[in-house]
């Protein structure tokens, strides 16, 4: 992780995206982040699922994440397009 990520971060799966979350915690230890992903709850993000930090914004690299994080990233946004 070049950038510095911090607490609060907002998380994207690509510029120009709706965040589907927000880095709760980091875990230097572990190389890795907790993260929030909205209407899943918190999930270990390892250093190889981040692609890129900038700006304050978080970029996911959805080759290198596990199915429920996927599956999590899927739901993120449905509340607010139910159909």
């Amino acid at each position: 992780m070049a950038e510095s990520i911090e607490e609060g971060s907002l998380v994207f799966v690509a510029d120009g995206e709706d965040g589907v979350g927000a880095v709760r915690r980091l875990l230097p230890e572990e190389n890795a982040v907790i993260v929030y992903i909205e209407n899943s709850g918190d999930f270990l993000i390892p250093a190889s699922g981040v692609r890129a930090v900038h700006a304050g914004k978080v970029m996911l690299d959805l080759d290198h994440l596990s199915r429920p994080v996927l599956e999590a990233i899927g739901r993120a946004r449905k509340s607010e397009y139910p159909h």
